[in-house]
């Protein structure tokens, strides 16, 4: 009977060392403004403005700044429209992104390297490059100021495509002769062989594409005049005062409890986040 070799602690080298040094020192940078934001939705105006460096308020104005961010604007309206947007799109991308994933990745037609390559030279152009021309058609349409005009431009992901389609291209070509064998027909193995198998990808994605849509502002803010629709980040804008500017306390009071949802959700998630972006392809 053989003894399991008892496991030895790491040492700690300066290479070790040094690595968690940076690593931190970029964690604290990218924490910062998350940490002053709390800080600030804890104070009072006074000590706001007042440039000390103390993130825990002499004089405690939480209670006051967050009663504000949920009763001076429908922040909870906000919440519920941010969802209802970010579903919505999540939806369709991931209903158009499988299917073009899988004939990229599991089929053989004629084009298919110049479809891909289109699909890459569509993870450059920005939103903002095609912003006017989308207004326009919405206008001429009459869909500004909808659910419609928050959704329908993201329909389609080609991030997604790629994402999906890097992925797939690791699943076993047997899996998916086999599931011909068994009479199944391509949307068939599309829903029920291929999807399934691919969670974690559709995990991964659906961080990114919540996390981007959740936080964006630029879109919305062209296309929505309305309260009664404005997703979180349109709708913390409702803290500015036109005769005092903006109200910082419960301005960041708001911004918290709208970036709350994310990470919570990433924290629930991120096992198999890490496992799609990992099996897909795209670690560095």
């Amino acid at each position: 009977m053989s003894r399991s070799t008892p496991l030895r602690p790491k040492r700690w080298t300066f290479g070790r060392i040094t690595r968690l040094l940076v690593l931190s020192a970029g964690a604290m940078i990218m924490l910062a403004p998350f940490i002053w934001g709390f800080s600030a939705s804890l104070k009072p105006p006074a000590e706001i403005w007042s440039g000390s460096i103390l993130l825990w308020p002499e004089t405690f104005y939480g209670i006051e700044n967050y009663t504000q961010a949920l009763t001076r604007a429908p922040l909870w309206l906000f919440l519920i429209n941010g969802v209802l947007v970010c579903i919505g799109i999540l939806f369709f991308q991931v209903l158009f992104a499988v299917p073009c994933a899988y004939a990229l990745s599991k089929t053989r037609f004629a084009g298919r390297t110049a479809i891909f390559a289109m699909v890459l030279i569509g993870l450059l152009i920005p939103i903002h490059v095609t912003a006017i021309p989308l207004y326009i058609a919405f206008a001429n349409l009459g869909l500004l100021n909808t659910y419609t005009a928050l959704i329908a431009p993201f329909a389609i992901s080609v991030f997604g495509i790629f994402l999906f389609r890097q992925f797939f291209a690791a699943i076993p070509d047997e899996l998916i002769a086999a599931a011909r064998v068994d009479g199944f027909s391509e949307w068939t193995i599309v829903w029920r062989v291929v999807l399934p198998a691919a969670w974690p990808a559709v995990t991964a994605f659906a961080i990114f594409s919540v996390t981007s849509h959740w936080n964006d502002l630029f879109w919305p803010f062209i296309v929505i005049q309305s309260t009664e629709l404005a997703p979180p980040p349109l709708g913390v804008l409702y803290f500015r005062r036109d005769e005092s500017g903006v109200d910082f306390g419960p301005m960041m009071a708001a911004t918290m409890i709208v970036t709350a949802p994310l990470v919570v959700a990433f924290l629930l998630a991120q096992r198999r986040f890490i496992d799609g972006i990992t099996l897909s392809g795209l670690k560095g």
